[in-house]
């Protein structure tokens, strides 16, 4: 009956704007070339077309969108960046100050010596901030974390490098990421299959068509060993090895193996030993990197089912074709990061834009209103009767300086309209504080409160309680990706078997987001004090508590190390206490040597010793066995020294 059927799905949230939404409920091809195009999946168009919509609105482009869609009106629109604001506070809320990789057990007490686990926990923490250094961490986390607030999801890439003998980290936009998820599970489970695609443009200088690039990782079952080879045409491709001569007694050679790897001669599967596997496994991840003409792709397939047969397939710097090649790894090296908590079933998440969209709309026909508004009461219209110009009205333009003769009776009229511009800036400021309660982000996160109505500290908490329940919600839906992706930068450590990781057990680290709420510092440092004093809170939970708060503190055990060596106080009272030197040395981190023996105490000469001194010839004649020496221990009895 051509009733429109009402779908609601991920991004259902944009059907109200028919640029995204026709009457077949499809996104407009002349506004979203790129998601109609033939090998993008069906299930992507509208995910892609969003990505792009939301980006509009981030750079102040979404009238200029618009009107490619068919809106000749929209060129017109004002855009003052709010949408790009938003995605900013948000963003920095989120990541917070600083952002820490932590390793549970690495921070130990410092009175006594580590054990096994501390040691490595804190030699990998060591390990995995010297590889976040090199690898410019915070900046990655930055560009990836823009684009899942932004448009609602992120994504990261892991790759051993080895002229830079550590992994690598690249940021991808997720309008690249293709996932085949399992259409009868979970969407929410790791899926085994990931595509990278997108299209290079035609370069007529180079000879160069228009082309598809698609990097694909896959798990799938340990093969044979190959090796790079060519085909009949002269395409670079793998190849198997030729196999091994068969044993004596054999009917089938044994299949070329990978070095390390195991045949199982019961179920005729590889398995492999992974240096960070109890057991061994059996998959393995391969990875393919092939580029196609577009010309050359006829009939029905999309990003999942490209023909093989056609594809150039890239060649490493170290001379391996990227076509199937093992990695050696049991992981995908890809993580995923939505933007919130996924819905059941659902792998994508939301971006922050999403509930306030419409908001951003009426404010930026709001701002058009305003900004014409603004024109006609700077220039307000004037309107001149009797003027003595003649019959009719006619239209003159009016300046400083610019005088004006009127008849007798004349009269001039000025049109004001500062009470509509008033208005119209009254609604911006209730369409400003109305987005800001939809996103949970009160005025005073904004920068836009007045601090003054604040009586307190605790008044302020309460008001940015919405803000706290979405800050932990987001991080909550963060955690265990980057959970996931230190894990696999040890794991690639291993692989790659770089000297420092050797011996090393993969760690549960963490990586911790610093505070993003205005801290009442002196409070907070009464508090530690206080609590320290009276002990009721170890020194090292009150030096975490300052590093919390944003005080200066880069290492909470070289802190506690350093208000130790000089607590001379606290020095002396464990003294009285235990009366322990070597304990009290340690708590200073001083090497107190013990007491040392009393010297030997050294008497004056007798008047005999003299005598004997002044005459050489008594020492011959006087017996061995009593002869005392000056710096022999004095005798009870001195009449009998002699």
């Amino acid at each position: 009956m051509g009733l429109r059927e009402v779908v609601i799905h991920a991004w259902s949230w944009l059907n109200y704007k028919p640029i995204y939404s026709d009457q077949l409920g499809m996104p407009n091809r002349r506004a979203f070339p790129e998601a109609q195009a033939m090998w993008v999946p069906a299930e992507d168009e509208r995910r892609l077309a969003a990505y792009k919509l939301l980006t509009a609105y981030d750079n102040n482009q979404a009238a200029e969108l618009a009107a490619v869609g068919g809106d000749p009106a929209a060129r017109d629109r004002r855009e003052f960046g709010d949408p790009s604001t938003l995605i900013e506070t948000v963003m920095s809320h989120v990541l917070g100050r600083e952002q820490t990789i932590t390793v549970p057990g690495a921070e130990h007490d410092t009175d006594s010596e580590p054990d096994a686990d501390e040691a490595m926990a804190a030699r990998v923490q060591e390990l995995l901030r010297d590889w976040a250094e090199s690898e410019l961490l915070p900046m990655r986390i930055q560009q990836a974390e823009r684009k899942a607030v932004g448009l609602g999801d992120g994504v990261y890439r892991l790759a051993w490098e080895p002229g830079k003998n550590r992994p690598v980290l690249r940021v991808h936009d997720p309008g690249f990421y293709f996932p085949v998820l399992p259409e009868d599970g979970d969407a929410g489970e790791y899926p085994t299959r990931v595509h990278f695609a997108w299209e290079l443009p035609e370069d007529s200088r180079r000879g160069l068509k228009a082309r598809l690039r698609r990097i694909t990782y896959e798990l799938d079952w340990i093969r044979p060993a190959t090796a790079p080879g060519v085909d009949h045409s002269g395409r670079p491709v793998r190849a198997p090895l030729p196999p091994e001569p068969a044993a004596e007694g054999e009917e089938l050679p044994p299949p070329p193996l990978t070095e390390g790897d195991f045949l199982n001669p019961d179920s005729g599967r590889i398995s492999r030993q992974y240096a960070w596997n109890d057991a061994p496994s059996y998959v393995t991840c391969y990875l393919t990197d092939a580029t196609w003409n577009l010309g050359d792709i006829k009939g029905p397939c999309d990003v999942d089912s490209l023909p093989l047969d056609r594809a150039e397939f890239a060649t490493r710097g170290d001379g391996e074709v990227l076509d199937r090649l093992d990695l050696l790894l049991d992981f995908l090296p890809v993580v995923h990061v939505p933007n919130t908590v996924p819905s059941a079933e659902e792998h994508w998440g939301q971006s922050t834009l999403a509930k306030v969209l419409q908001v951003f709309d009426e404010l930026a026909g709001t701002d058009t209103d305003s900004s014409k508004a603004s024109a006609t009461t700077g220039s307000p219209i004037i309107a001149i009767t009797g003027g003595g110009v003649g019959r009719g009205a006619q239209q003159r333009s009016v300046g400083p300086g610019t005088v004006v003769e009127l008849s007798e009776g004349g009269r001039m009229d000025t049109v004001n309209t500062a009470p509509q511009l008033a208005e119209l800036r009254n609604q911006v400021h209730d369409l400003k504080d109305r987005a800001a309660h939809v996103a949970r982000i009160p005025a005073v996160a904004m920068g836009a409160g007045d601090p003054s109505q604040f009586a307190s500290g605790f008044a302020l908490q309460i008001a940015l309680g919405p803000l706290d329940s979405l800050i932990g919600s987001m991080r909550l839906a963060r955690t265990h990706k980057y959970k996931l992706l230190l894990k696999m930068v040890q794991r690639l450590f291993l692989a790659g078997q770089h000297p420092d990781w050797a011996g090393v057990t993969v760690q549960p680290a963490e990586l911790a987001f610093g505070s993003y709420t205005p801290t009442d510092k002196q409070a907070v440092l009464e508090q530690v004090r206080n609590g320290v004093r009276e002990g009721v809170l170890s020194l090292e939970t009150g030096v975490r508590m300052l590093m919390d708060a944003g005080f200066p503190i880069d290492d909470a055990a070289e802190e506690i190390e350093r208000i130790q060596s000089r607590a001379f106080a606290a020095a002396k009272a464990l003294a009285d206490a235990t009366g322990d030197t070597a304990a009290v040395g340690d708590y200073l981190g001083l090497d107190l040597n013990p007491d040392p023996v009393a010297p030997t105490v050294v008497l004056p000469p007798t008047a005999a010793d003299q005598a004997t001194t002044d005459d050489p010839e008594a020492d011959d004649e006087t017996p061995d066995d009593t002869t005392t020496s000056a710096n022999a221990a004095p005798s009870k009895n001195r009449g009998n020294t002699r």
